[in-house]
């Protein structure tokens, strides 16, 4: 047996954990899972992952443990809860948050695992359902070097673009980053499409001719087709951006940053959420353009 295989516990195995772990499971790693939702499970435990009862159980016996869960309340509780994992991991094991996150509760989370003489990363990835299952993500990392330089080979099985941002709490500052830049793209696209068949023109055209042109861009690329043909299926769920984009405004408020874009996301996807969208893909933004041309 490979000794360089750790045995890896992850939790929360959704529409891109599931797989994230089936990357890891593939590579010959013994795998533990746990999610409060067991069907979500299923699959990756036809394939040989073991199934665990909680995260005490999980943390009892992996070596290094993913978490992919859904706020921070959810991840504040899975570390730091008294049935948390980091009271009953062993010491040397490596904790890696890939929720998107606070970056102060991923400062706290690294700073309580070192009292137990654990490593951890905050390690939230952007890629959606696609990167995730071609194991194209990029991860965004905080740590300690050695940590990182331990996790990476682990890291490597999900994503290829990857790189350490500073201590705790910067890979989520890198991931607000994103999120930023992401928020006000999806909303030229909206604009851009919504312009383009009021025009009359043919949207999917546009979309081909733009592709190459200085408005390409994932988001054009991905989401601007699925828009088009009226597909909101979630690969990233609107109500799971909205709170993205609740988290980087707390953090551009603490720091005295301004965002008009931001801000004008935060508003466009709370109403999206109270229109019950929330659990369609974050670009059903869309819909709600075209709702507000009716009115």
């Amino acid at each position: 047996m490979n000794t360089n295989l750790r045995t890896i516990g992850f939790i929360g195995t959704g529409i891109m954990g599931k797989s994230m772990a089936g990357h890891l499971l593939k590579a010959g790693h013994p795998l533990l899972v746990y999610t409060r939702s067991a069907n979500k499970a299923n699959e990756l435990l036809d394939q040989g992952a073991k199934w665990c009862s909680s995260p005490v159980e999980l943390a009892k016996q992996a070596q290094v443990i993913i978490t992919m869960i859904g706020y921070p309340k959810d991840v504040e509780e899975v570390y730091l809860g008294e049935n948390g994992i980091l009271k009953h991991a062993a010491s040397g094991t490596i904790v890696i948050d890939m929720t998107t996150s606070s970056p102060e509760l991923a400062a706290r989370i690294a700073l309580e695992a070192k009292k137990y003489q654990i490593g951890a990363l905050d390690a939230p990835v952007t890629g959606g359902d696609i990167g995730a299952r071609d194991a194209k993500l990029s991860i965004l990392v905080g740590g300690d070097a050695a940590t990182y330089e331990s996790a990476l080979p682990i890291l490597q099985l999900m994503g290829i673009n990857i790189g350490l941002l500073g201590p705790a709490g910067s890979g989520q500052h890198g991931k607000m980053c994103n999120q930023i830049v992401t928020a006000s793209t999806m909303m030229g696209v909206c604009e851009g499409l919504l312009y383009a068949q009021t025009a009359g023109l043919d949207a999917n055209q546009v979309l081909k001719v733009m592709s190459s042109g200085a408005a390409s861009g994932v988001q054009l690329n991905t989401q601007g087709p699925k828009m088009v043909k009226g597909d909101f299926a979630p690969g990233f769920m609107a109500e799971h951006f909205l709170k993205d984009l609740s988290i980087a405004i707390g953090e551009c408020e603490r720091m005295k940053l301004h965002m008009p874009g931001l801000i004008q996301a935060k508003k466009l996807y709370t109403i999206l959420l109270e229109q019950g969208m929330g659990r369609e893909g974050f670009h059903a933004l869309f819909k709600l353009y075209l709702n507000q041309q009716t009115h």
